[in-house]
């Protein structure tokens, strides 16, 4: 069995690369197993396909040096915080069994990107009651709970609870999410339907977004976190 530090669960691939991955290769680099599983495979976005969206992931997993990246195949769209959903996440959730979960913003532009968050967090918790039973290759899950589940923050502004120093990292991270080429601005792509994060623009408000945190910390860039949970350190002197 794969154990994972970290499992990030997001809606649509590169909602990680944007929203996280500075965060995952800081932990990777620290020693920590961070795996990603895709809720969908974002088949409904307007630019590129499923299967070149599988292709930018596959990519973006070796940028990032995961040790697990799969995709459960919700329906784009189309999915809600259903029992048989949270089964599937649930199961997830048992295989891998990480300490911390992260997943997308409880609120955003995107409304896949709320509606993921409800279903997260419901299967995190639903997925340490050892009565709900569960199975993966034939063998019966223990139920497993995580610590802590975080959202990351995406095109809504959010005021995070936490804040991550991700300045050693940021243009991995950048590298990460120009592996989805379909996505955001590539010259290769400017015959295709232009978007809103297609445009030359998007990224810069990535960057400026992680300065702006950063700023607030003392450091280049940072990524910001929310947690329904409240969140408590050893000593007031592991704060900036």
């Amino acid at each position: 069995m794969l154990k994972l530090d970290i499992l990030v669960l997001p809606v649509h691939p590169d909602d990680a690369e944007l929203g996280c991955a500075g965060t995952v290769l800081k932990e990777i680099a620290n020693g920590k197993k961070v795996g990603i599983v895709d809720l969908t495979r974002g088949e409904l976005g307007t630019r590129g396909s499923a299967e070149i969206r599988d292709q930018e992931a596959a990519a973006a997993a070796k940028i990032l040096g995961l040790a697990v990246r799969d995709n459960l195949s919700l329906p784009d769209g189309f999915f809600e915080n259903t029992r048989d959903y949270q089964l599937k996440v649930i199961e997830v959730i048992r295989r891998y069994q990480p300490g911390i979960i992260i997943t997308n913003a409880y609120h955003d532009r995107h409304p896949d990107h709320g509606r993921a968050n409800e279903l997260v967090e419901s299967a995190a918790f639903l997925s340490g009651l050892r009565k709900i039973e569960t199975s993966y290759n034939g063998q019966a899950q223990e139920a497993w709970r995580p610590k802590l589940v975080l959202h990351f923050i995406q095109d809504n502004y959010i005021k995070p609870d936490i804040l991550v120093d991700v300045t050693d990292h940021w243009d991995k991270k950048i590298e990460s999410v120009r592996a989805y080429g379909s996505q955001f601005f590539n010259p290769e792509w400017q015959d295709e339907p232009q978007t809103y994060i297609s445009s030359p623009e998007f990224v810069q408000v990535v960057e400026a977004r992680a300065r702006e945190f950063g700023k607030s910390i003392g450091v280049k860039f940072a990524e910001g976190f929310t947690s329904r949970k409240i969140l408590g350190v050893d000593s007031v002197f592991d704060l900036r």
